[in-house]
């Protein structure tokens, strides 16, 4: 039987990203499917990756009932429904940052062709026409160049701009102050601070329903006379009309459009106006950008099929990599201590307590802390909880969670505490292979290994209690892998056990007795 994951490819990636896969799991690409086609042969896939022509709505998600990650092989989730696939507990991942470069430079040469009128002498030059007095332009030396968006691709702009001897001013609220003194940009304070100071604009922030339209007639008005708009970002972030009737009344001086609200675009207000330099969305489409996105979705695809580190997910948090060197490791630790917290504490009815400890308490610590949710709601619930959607099924569920972290761990270099009610363990990681190790339980120190099958005996310290476990175990024919016990000054033992396979309520009850103890056994997801 093959229990490979299987994995649709629906658009053009990168032949390394295809290897990537199929080093994974089984790849069909199918680049010649109708959105009917999809919807009818989606339903055996666990994996599916797009760019940006296939649409993720929610009615194809509802078709694919074994999806478990949807990859896009760019920057933008625009075209997948991110709310349905966390829904259903399905990882969305892009291609984060693989077009950064490409945009930047296509930004840099969409400001660059629109200053000198180089499309427009072309053409006239192709047609014969040898017009150079009609197409003088302006220098970008000097000028000012306002950046609205300071991310990642933003700043690269300004790196670029600055060496043409731009003076540049950013505007983004997410972005340090920091920051902008280490690039030696200027920072706005506001957009009515950016507008009348530039002499460009250009955009590169998302889609959201803050900045769709929000470069309309009134923005425009507070901008500079000729100013100059470049926008590689997404294409509704600008009123079109208002924006052709700045151009035509001479408030705005030219534009430089690579995106548009609908794409493709064969027909556009844009097109045909004098002053406007137009493209078929091409921030993103050199070889290097394109072999990028198509191996980098690819990876995180793989990841997510096989319980790797997801680091470029839209709907789970992401870290940096950094941090997740140091917290990865304890993520599968993570899941056991919650899932044995919530074994011990027979469910979840208040909240969950989670402390990081030592060197993971330096850094980022809100995907261990998802993935102790998860843990602790998995085989509690009906529906499907993963990483992706295990607050969400907390929080439908009035579950309240904490955390907190001190740099000081007790005897290891990190050590993660789940706590829920008066249940609560604590474990680290151990080797080369981080193998997950239960160190505390009930307040008890221990050291045993987790293993998929672990027991959890409280009881009174006296002769004969781990004798009469042990007969119990050999009478149902199980075998003991491994035990350790821990005990405090007030005449009770903790016992933690490993063993080979699950044990029947009725031996968990014939030890109770024997051993007048609270016993719980829990199966860990542990291959």
């Amino acid at each position: 039987m093959n229990d490979r994951p299987r994995i649709l490819v629906t658009e053009k990636i990168a032949d390394a990203g295809i290897e990537v896969l199929r080093a994974v799991g089984d790849v069909d690409v199918e680049l010649e499917w109708s959105a009917d086609e999809l919807a009818e042969r989606i339903a055996p896939y666990n994996a599916l990756v797009v760019r940006s022509a296939t649409k993720v709505t929610a009615a194809l998600i509802a078709a694919a009932p074994r999806l478990e990650v949807v990859g896009r092989a760019g920057t933008g989730v625009d075209n997948v429904d991110v709310a349905a696939a966390t829904e259903r507990g399905i990882v969305v991942v892009n291609a984060a940052g693989s077009n950064a470069v490409s945009a930047a430079e296509h930004a840099i040469a969409l400001m660059l062709a629109q200053a000198r009128n180089i499309p427009q002498a072309h053409m006239a030059l192709v047609d014969g026409r040898w017009e150079r007095s009609k197409f003088g332009g302006i220098e970008v030396t000097g000028k000012t160049l306002g950046v609205i968006g300071f991310g990642n691709i933003g700043q690269l702009v300004a790196e670029r701009a600055l060496g043409l001897g731009m003076r540049v001013v950013a505007y983004d609220p997410f972005v340090a102050d920091a920051r902008y003194r280490e690039m030696g940009v200027e920072k706005a304070e506001s957009l009515d601070d950016l507008y009348p100071d530039s002499d460009f604009i250009t955009l590169h922030v998302a889609s959201t329903p803050e900045t769709r339209g929000f470069i309309n007639a009134e923005a425009i008005a507070k901008m500079r006379d000729g100013v100059r708009i470049i926008n590689d970002a997404r294409g509704d972030l600008i009123v079109e009309a208002d924006l052709v009737a700045a151009i035509e009344s001479g408030k705005v001086a030219g534009a430089a459009i690579d995106v548009y609200p609908e794409e493709p675009a064969t027909e556009s207000p844009y097109f045909g106006v004098g002053g406007i330099v137009v493209t078929p969305h091409l921030g993103a489409s050199t070889g290097e950008a394109q072999e990028r996105a198509g191996v980098a979705c690819a990876q995180q695809v793989a990841a997510a099929l096989t319980g790797g580190a997801v680091t470029s997910a839209v709907n789970i948090p992401v870290v940096s990599a950094e941090t997740m060197a140091t917290v990865g490791p304890f993520l599968p630790l993570a899941g056991h201590l919650g899932r044995l917290a919530a074994g011990i504490a027979g469910g979840i009815d208040g909240s969950i307590e989670v402390t990081c400890e030592g060197e993971i308490a330096e850094h980022d610590t809100r995907l261990l802390v998802t993935a102790v949710l998860a843990g602790a709601l998995s085989g509690h619930t009906v529906e499907t909880v993963n990483m992706v959607n295990a607050a969400e099924r907390a929080r439908e569920r009035g579950i309240e969670w904490s955390d907190s972290a001190t740099t000081v761990a007790r005897d290891y270099t990190s050590r993660l505490k789940v706590a829920i009610g008066d249940a609560s363990v604590a474990g680290t990681t151990v080797g080369s292979t981080s193998r997950p190790r239960l160190v505390e339980v009930l307040g008890e120190s221990i050291e045993l290994e987790l293993a998929p099958h672990v027991g959890i005996l409280r009881y009174r310290d006296e002769p004969g209690q781990i004798g009469t476990v042990g007969t119990v175990m050999a009478g149902e024919g199980i075998n003991i892998a491994s035990m350790a016990v821990g005990r405090s000054t007030e005449g009770q033992a903790t016992m933690g056990v490993t063993v080979d396979s699950p044990v029947p309520a009725e031996a968990q009850a014939a030890i109770a007795k024997g051993c007048d103890a609270q016993v719980w056994f829990v199966d860990l997801d542990i291959p």
